[in-house]
């Protein structure tokens, strides 16, 4: 995506925010951080937003304040970011991963239950590529089992599932606001929303050194903090968000319909229980290689989301991925490829993108 371009379309909004914070030098929470967190809760449409580092940290926050204890199992998807699982760790607990469906990356609710034993505690799902996962069964699976869960929102910022917005359905949920995300700072910030009013106490005294005063530490914590100027940027964005992902919206169409019927390039698969905020645009393609020297040629940005299956990446390659099987995720790791997808991507721009694609059949 081209950041500058999204940086000129608002440009007097992000220098008055960014000024503004320098001219009073609260840099470090203070009123912006404030300003930001209600605005966000408000936006999601929960009582508490508590901010942090980054979304890998929101995920580490909220386990470590649901009580994760060594040796608890947390099933994750087999196909997603890295932190997603390194998280669980990380907080003490560890990963159990379950395969994808074929068509939406989405985890497979139904695999979801022979993943389940007494030492399991938790659940979670990823919104992945902006789709939402399918909470109804999720949760039901949860409720049964007296499982949490935790939302990974960090690629889908305002998306919906029947009519309800992801990141209020589980116990807490994690954004990301990395720069590239449909709503991005400009450096690292993340968050965690929760309708919870002890956990996000806990949260928020984890993130700051065990505290909710300077110098009273209740507990040991870390610092894990959203600065003024990340905070002021996306208070500034924030407002403009639903229109760029409407545009988004508009974008993934014109794809879906350039590209139907191609026997060498399958679409994304959008379900109908959600609203798709698009943070990627995702394709499969029987000949990856042959297409990613195409766009190279051509000058046009790609990525590949994710090469490899979790379960199957260095880090955890010796203790999952001999011993279980993701077959979904593993054929869709070796046949995605990402193309471009941002609000201010021109009708120019996109003809190019299409007109090189169709050619590569």
């Amino acid at each position: 995506m081209d950041l500058h371009a999204q940086y000129l379309s608002i440009k007097p909004e992000i220098d008055a925010a960014i000024a503004e914070v320098i001219a009073s030098s609260a840099f470090i929470r203070g009123r912006f951080v404030d300003e930001f967190e209600e605005a966000f809760a408000k936006a999601v449409g929960v009582k508490h937003c508590v901010s942090c580092a980054n979304g890998s940290d929101a995920l580490f926050l909220a386990m470590r304040a649901l009580g994760i204890k060594p040796g608890d199992e947390v099933i994750v998807p087999a196909h997603s970011w890295i932190s997603t699982a390194s998280m669980v760790t990380h907080a003490g607990g560890k990963v159990v991963f379950c395969d994808t469906e074929l068509d939406s990356f989405l985890i497979d609710t139904q695999q979801i239950e022979s993943k389940i034993n007494k030492r399991t505690v938790g659940i979670i799902p990823v919104h992945l590529f902006g789709q939402p996962a399918d909470m109804d069964e999720i949760m039901a699976i949860a409720k049964k089992h007296h499982l949490w869960v935790v939302e990974d929102c960090a690629q889908a910022h305002m998306a919906t599932y029947k009519g309800r917005q992801v990141g209020t359905f589980g116990d807490a949920a994690c954004f990301s606001f990395y720069p590239g995300k449909n709503l991005g700072a400009m450096g690292d910030a993340g968050a965690v929303v929760t309708n919870s009013n002890s956990l996000a106490e806990k949260i928020a005294m984890i993130a700051r050194h065990g505290g909710l005063k300077k110098n009273e530490h209740q507990i040991e914590g870390i610092n894990s903090r959203m600065d003024g100027l990340q905070a002021s940027i996306l208070s500034a964005k924030l407002p403009y968000l639903r229109d760029w992902n409407r545009r988004r919206a508009a974008i993934a169409e014109y794809y879906n319909k350039a590209f139907e019927g191609m026997k060498a390039l399958k679409t994304p698969t959008q379900k109908s229980s959600g609203t798709h905020v698009w943070h990627l645009y995702v394709l499969k393609t029987i000949d990856r290689p042959f297409l990613e020297k195409k766009l190279t040629e051509s000058k046009i940005g790609f990525n590949i989301n994710y090469p490899l299956a979790l379960p199957f990446v260095p880090a955890y390659q010796d203790e999952y991925a001999l011993t279980h099987s993701f077959p979904n995720a593993l054929i869709n790791a070796d046949s995605i490829i990402s193309i471009p997808i941002f609000p201010e991507l021109n009708a120019e721009d996109q003809c190019r993108i299409v007109g090189v694609l169709i050619d590569s059949r």
